[in-house]
């Protein structure tokens, strides 16, 4: 559990493969994490079908590599952290929150949620095991477990926040780096250094997904895109104002969705999710429209099945450890005034989102535990083969400064930039970022630096071409 303690408490860390397809063409083994923090890679690795292509990779990278999916300690299979009681976690999912408030409710209460969760993290887990949750540990763990496979080398695929512990291992393990891809990239710096900014950028980033459905719906016109009959931003503010005063009651969809209410807070939730992803747009503009005759089937949905982590509102199932690991990387300020100075500015701004992305640490400026002796850089992968970073033009969560950014910190790295809207790029952007990526992984062979992919632009109506899979975590 602790690495300055090699004989002290052992913890497990669940691991699954999926075996390279075409053994005799095999190259090693490819390492991934799939974001979060908090999203398990064991789940990820299961849901792999390559006789569909379904999954994150493709089948040409499935043929050449066996796939290793390790959940991160505290994370998935690996020891969960698990905080609130089944009550207190539906109270929170049924929190009336409002959208006028920064954070949704009045300070206090945001407080005394912040306590809540501290409360029970430490009644479930020791205190020991919380504060070892750090991204610099789960890049230890990482080569214990190429050690205990075998590999000399490993090849790593990071998506979001996959894209934090990625650095990190070729920072602290460069020569055992064959080869490295950042997709959707975390600013380290800020990460580690400066959350409160990172939030704030986060923020940023939400809001011009969103201007940036409503320009393509005014510019598509009312035949193609008719919400708003030409002006989309004023329907929209006056349907969330409508949802807020008079909520929509929503019926479960058996197997599919749960059901709910649809008022003004949780329909802006399910738009950032769906402004910040170009393959749900249809669905978006369907629900918005739905929703102005008032059914609000469509955006609840969307609502409970889309997230956009790692700094949002990520899937109920994985908040608490969501939680648990940022908020030991973090070491948020304790003083509530720095959290109510960030706050002001993001919702005096006028956004539409800022609601919802003040107070968003707060939980960390409660958090019982740190850790001690944190690595926080500059995470430079200094001696590490060239890494390719791709960065989204307008990424809902990771802006593409930050993609800009990481790129310059490490050593060695080459930016692929890629047009358009979307949280992550490969198996989701079409052949040009695919190729890339692939290209890589495999031989080595990195596109030129400063090199952009255009997919093809998405309608507010009708679904963008491309590749099935992962749709970004």
């Amino acid at each position: 559990m602790e690495y300055t303690e090699p004989e002290g408490e052992q913890i497990p860390i669940a691991v699954m493969r999926h075996r390279a397809t075409d053994p005799a063409q095999r190259i090693g083994s490819l390492f991934f994490n799939p974001g979060g923090p908090a999203v398990p890679a064991v789940q990820q690795v299961t849901s792999i079908d390559a006789a569909t292509g379904a999954g994150m990779f493709s089948p040409a990278v499935l043929a050449r590599f066996d796939v290793i999916g390790m959940d991160p300690r505290g994370v998935g299979e690996s020891g969960e952290v698990r905080c609130l009681t089944d009550e207190q976690r539906a109270a929170r999912a049924s929190a009336d929150l409002d959208p006028t408030v920064p954070g949704g409710k009045p300070l206090a209460e945001l407080q005394a949620d912040a306590t809540e969760l501290a409360e029970g993290c430490l009644a479930h887990q020791s205190p020991e095991f919380l504060a070892s949750l750090s991204t610099d540990n789960v890049a230890r763990d990482m080569d214990q477990v190429r050690a205990a496979i075998g590999e000399e080398k490993i090849t790593y695929y990071g998506v979001s926040y996959g894209t934090v512990p990625g650095p990190m291992y070729a920072t602290l393990f460069p020569d055992r780096v064959r080869q490295m891809v950042l997709d959707a990239p975390v600013d380290t710096e800020l990460w580690h250094n400066d959350r409160l900014a990172l939030l704030d950028d986060v923020d940023q980033a939400n809001e011009t997904t969103l201007a940036a459905w409503f320009d393509t719906c005014r510019t598509e016109g009312v035949q193609v895109c008719p919400f708003g009959d030409g002006n989309p931003e004023a329907a929209f503010d006056a349907l969330i104002a409508q949802l807020e005063a008079h909520p929509l009651q929503v019926a479960p969809v058996e197997g599919l969705a749960p059901g709910g209410t649809l008022d003004g807070a949780v329909a802006l939730e399910a738009v950032r999710s769906g402004a910040g992803a170009r393959s749900f747009w249809p669905i978006l503009t369907a629900g918005l429209m739905s929703a102005q005759q008032g059914d609000g089937t469509a955006l609840h949905f969307l609502m409970s099945i889309v997230t956009v982590a790692p700094f949002g509102a990520p899937l109920a199932i994985y908040q608490e450890a969501h939680n648990a690991v940022r908020c030991v990387d973090w070491q948020a300020p304790t003083d509530i005034a720095a959290h109510t100075a960030a706050a002001t500015e993001i919702t005096e701004r006028g956004g539409r989102m800022g609601y919802r992305a003040a107070y968003s640490a707060l939980n960390c400026a409660a958090w019982p535990v740190q850790n001690d002796d944190p690595v926080t850089g500059p995470l430079t992968g200094a001696g590490a083969p060239p890494i390719l970073v791709v960065g989204g033009r307008l990424d809902p969560v990771s802006p593409h400064h930050w993609a800009e950014a990481t790129a310059n910190d490490l050593e060695s790295a080459v930016l692929l930039t890629r047009e358009g809207v979307g949280h992550g790029s490969y198996r989701t952007s079409g052949a040009c970022i695919d190729t890339a990526v692939d290209a890589t992984l495999i031989d080595g062979d990195l596109p030129a630096d400063g090199a952009v992919c255009t997919p093809e632009d998405p309608t507010t109506t009708k679904p963008a071409a491309g590749p099935g899979g992962n749709t970004g975590q």
